[in-house]
This record gives C-alpha cells, structure tokens and sequence, in this order.
C-alpha cells in the first residue's frame, strides 16, 4: 500500500494497480475490431433505414441473446458493491429518461437509435473530461500526491473512453448528424463543480466511478432497448470495459469488488439528460 502526503492510502499495492491496467489496456484492445464493425453495421443501417426505421425483431431478439445476455453476464462479472452487493435490475426508465424524450432542444436533432448514440457520446466525452481534470488537478498538486500506478489508470481510463466516443461521433458523421465534442449533458455543472471540490484521490475516484457505473448500466440498458442490430453489439462490446473500469476503482476505493448475479439499471442515463 501507498499513503500519500495528505493521509490517503492506496489499499492495494501499485504492482497490482499496474496489473490490473495491463490486463484492462489488453481487453479494450481485444474489442476494438469488433466494436467499430459493430458501428458500420449501425450507419449502414440508419442510412438504409432511418433512424426511426422498423424494428428487425428477429435479429435483435438473436443479438440480445448472443451480445446483450454477454454482456450482461461480463457486467455482472465485472460489477462490484462497497456494501457486498447491488440491487437486482429495475423496471421502467433509466435516469434522465422519464418522458423517454430529450430536454431543451434535444428533440429533433437526433431521432431513434441515434439519440442513444448522441447519448452514448455525451457520456464518453464527459468521461474524458473528468479524467484529464484530475490528471490537471494532480500536475497542479491539487489531489496531494498521486502514486504512478493512479496516474498511469486514468490516463488509460481516458484514452479508452476518447476510442468510445471517436466510434459513436463515426455513426453519427456517418448518419449525416453533426458529431459530438463537448458535453452537453445536464449533469454536467454538477460534475464540473465536484471535479473542482475534490482534494484528493480518493475524492476523484468516487466520482469517475459513478460516472463508470452510470456508463456501463447505460449501455446495459441500450442492448436491450435499442432497434439496431449494430447499435446492440456495439454496446455490447463496450459496456464490459466500462464495468472494468468500475471494477479498478472499487479497487483503489479499497472496496472490494463483488460479482452481481444481476447488474441493475438504476444509475443509467437516458437521452432527457442530453441539451441539444
């Protein structure tokens, strides 16, 4: 273990952080083929379709079988409770979703499946965001001392939700739809003003593992309840390594991670937390 300046110990040793960031660099590199095949499938079929398209029952059925319940599974596998455990899935809309119609400006801009896309997005961007403020806050000695093995995760962490979000504004490029660089979520102040509050690691680490849990249980949420074949394996090929992401953080939380026999849904975003 490793105690920084300001009091806080990292409650597993650097090596192990440094394995475990090896193991997860190797898993995103594992899915990339599959997750922008996935992504040409998608404009592929907004473009021979539309957006708001009939739904391709019988080949989504099979993909939710064959991706969503994988998914599913490597979520459950992968998820994690400081208090042993996580509710079981819940019914209705995720967060942000309850008219499952975007706020503010956001109707009309992206329609169908392509909303969840904008979503998806917005998310990774605010993922990436978090990441480089804390690695800010750290150059600026604003988090204390930042062992190695923490800085070397969230630089990983970033990169890996900078290649998500490159997917997603590739579909929405390709659909003719302005791509995504900022992030116009309406949690965002929020986000930005607890990123500006925290003081140390252990402060920055419970924040981007809310906004971990929030991605993954959104994309768990998406394989079962988007249109699109290609929007479904995308998502199914994401959604575990954001759990990982989860997983390492539950880690330098110093809370060990549990396997769920069910990942819940109740910390999803829906596309009411997009602005535009």
């Amino acid at each position: 273990m490793t105690t920084t300046e300001g009091g806080w110990t990292l409650p597993v040793s650097e090596g192990e952080l440094a394995g475990l960031t090896r193991e997860l660099h190797e898993a995103h590199q594992d899915t990339l083929p599959a997750m922008r095949a996935g992504a040409r499938d998608l404009v592929e079929e907004v473009r021979a379709r539309g957006a708001d398209g009939p739904r391709d029952l019988g080949r989504r059925r099979f993909l939710l079988g064959a991706g969503g319940a994988a998914a599913a599974l490597t979520l459950a596998a992968c998820s994690s409770s400081g208090s042993g455990g996580s509710p079981a899935p819940v019914a209705g809309s995720p967060s942000g979703s309850a008219s499952g119609s975007p706020s503010g400006s956001a109707s009309g801009q992206y329609t169908g499946d392509l909303k969840v896309v904008a979503l998806a997005t917005a998310l990774e961007n605010q993922a990436v965001g978090a990441y480089q403020a804390a690695l800010d806050a750290a150059k600026a000695g604003r988090l204390g001392t930042v062992p190695p093995a923490v800085a070397t995760f969230i630089t990983t962490a970033m990169g890996q939700h900078a290649d998500h979000a490159k997917v997603w504004n590739s579909v929405l490029t390709g659909a003719g739809k302005p791509a995504i660089t900022d992030v116009p979520l309406s949690n965002q102040p929020a986000t930005l003003k607890a990123l500006g509050e925290a003081t140390d690691v252990a402060a920055v680490a419970k924040l981007a593992l809310s906004l971990e849990d929030q991605a993954a249980q959104t994309y768990l949420f998406a394989t079962y309840n988007v249109t699109s074949p290609g929007g479904i394996a995308t998502a199914a090929t994401i959604a575990p390594v954001e759990a990982m992401h989860a997983a390492i953080l539950n880690y330098v939380l110093g809370q060990y991670p549990v396997p769920d026999d069910f990942l819940p849904v109740d910390k999803a975003a829906g596309p009411g937390l997009l602005t535009v």
